[in-house]
């Protein structure tokens, strides 16, 4: 028995299709079966199996647990929760050695997908391609394993709390929040965390419908912000959450309704966490502010820029020990007294905590950040085949002429104007280019600086890609 992947469909850092177009049960059954494999090969016996509210993952859920079963492993069904619930289940569990949530994360709704942990480390890359090798040689092993319902919401929820521990919780009494699920997988969890939390809870949409009827659940782009940020005018509240399609990503903006972006997120919390492990090392991705690294520094902290993707932040973490990284996408994990895995929830309570500790409002604390100006994400497609050509072919320009060039991850251009980055996506026919500056010409002149970057390499800035 073997099996062929559609070819766009195993990724950097997790796997991903369109139902009924490139993804389907027989996927899903022999992605249970190479994981189950793998394991079964490393010494594991057990896998916890979740998925989000998208209406084909109960499907693809029943064939993974098959393929599994199958393999002669053991599967441990979570349900329906958020990605950080599978992740909790899988550090939380000693007779649990790997997970795997089925997941679309804040792909439209006829997208669905697979992100996985494997002996508690992320399970990307090389690994991912591992699975499609094994599928079509069907070097599987055969064995029939078996499968228990395990509930692990409660047990999820009271772990997020424990957040606030040591936070005089009466003098957070007359806290406002307002909080939107975006009708993605979080909302239950959403739902029994803000009874056990101090202060007043707005909700929005915290009902699962995974055809996302109010607004797409990504809170990185502010369009999708725009609720909340009618909750938080309306109700008067202090500041306000949301959540991407499967909970492992945090959107906020703060009681003036100015968004906080993943970068700014990452300065208050690095500044909260600076003051407990002082000289502790936080690592942001290659888009972040120059201002989030020069704040970590001013604070006595070790700001290390890394790769962009969840898996490689989680690795680079473990790899130096540290307590906290961050992404602009709104991926945030927290090492220190929790897991190392991305969170949005846990990384909501871990605000309410840094607010307090440090002693002034989510707001004063975005208010006090240095005013920059810099252009969001920009996306632009490129062929498949020439984009990681054309990121070294910049590099090597740049290179040349003595520019103070980072190459971590693509080309981060550092000039007296401010900084540009060109990357290639890991996850799509996409370069991504950012710039910041401290003011309008400084960035117009940067992105002049990538627009004749590319015109050497004969592209154009084309038109907005999407994720």
């Amino acid at each position: 028995m073997t099996h062929q992947f559609h070819p766009t469909v195993l990724r950097e850092y997790d796997i991903r299709g369109i139902i009924g177009e490139t993804l389907g049960e027989a996927d899903a059954y022999a992605i249970g079966r190479g994981f189950a494999t793998l394991l079964g090969r490393a010494g594991g016996s057990r896998i916890a199996v979740g998925y989000d509210g998208r209406t084909s993952s109960p499907m693809l859920e029943a064939a993974l647990v098959r393929g599994i079963n199958d393999a002669g492993l053991d599967a441990v069904r979570v349900g329906m929760g958020p990605t950080p619930m599978l992740y909790y289940a899988e550090a939380s569990a000693e007779d649990v050695q790997g997970g795997i949530q089925i997941t679309g994360s804040h792909n439209p709704a006829n997208y669905n997908g697979f992100k996985m942990v494997f002996l508690g480390r992320p399970f990307f890359g090389e690994d991912i391609k591992r699975l499609g090798t094994m599928a079509a040689s069907g070097d599987w092993a055969e064995g029939q394993g078996g499968h228990e319902q395990r509930a692990v919401l409660t047990a999820y929820v009271a772990r997020l709390v424990e957040g606030l521990t040591g936070i005089d919780r009466a003098a957070l009494g007359d806290l406002k929040i307002g909080w939107d699920a975006g009708n993605g997988a979080a909302g239950p969890a959403l739902e029994l965390l803000v009874k056990d939390l101090p202060g007043e809870h707005h909700l929005l949409f915290t009902q699962v419908d995974g055809t996302f009827p109010n607004h797409h659940p990504d809170p990185t782009e502010e369009k999708n912000l725009a609720d909340l940020k009618a909750l938080v005018a309306a109700k008067k509240l202090d500041f306000g959450v949301a959540f991407d399609g499967d909970g492992d990503r945090i959107g906020a903006i703060d009681g003036l309704g100015r968004v906080i972006w993943g970068d700014q997120l990452l300065m208050i919390y690095a500044e909260d966490l600076l003051r407990m492990l002082p000289g502790a090392a936080i690592i942001a991705d290659v888009k972040a502010s120059k201002a989030l690294f020069e704040r970590v520094s001013a604070l006595g902290g070790r700001p290390t820029m890394w790769k962009t993707g969840h898996s490689l932040i989680k690795s680079k973490m473990k790899e130096i020990g540290a307590p906290l990284a961050g992404e602009m996408s709104g991926h945030v994990f927290f090492a220190h007294q929790y897991y190392g895995f991305d969170d949005a929830l846990y990384a909501a309570v871990r605000l309410i905590a840094a607010s307090s500790r440090l002693g002034k409002s989510v707001t004063q604390l975005r208010g006090e950040m240095p005013a920059l100006v810099n252009t969001p994400e920009l996306r632009f497609q490129v062929d498949e085949a020439r984009k990681f050509a054309v990121v070294e072919e910049v590099r090597g320009r740049l290179s040349a002429t003595g520019a103070d060039v980072d190459a971590t991850d693509g080309v981060r251009v550092s000039t007296t104007d401010g900084w540009w980055l060109l990357r290639a996506s890991n996850t799509q026919d996409v370069l991504v280019a950012r710039a910041e500056s401290e003011d309008q010409p400084g960035l117009d002149r940067l992105l002049a600086q990538i627009d004749a970057q590319l015109a050497a390499s004969g592209l154009e800035r084309g038109p907005q890609a999407g994720h």
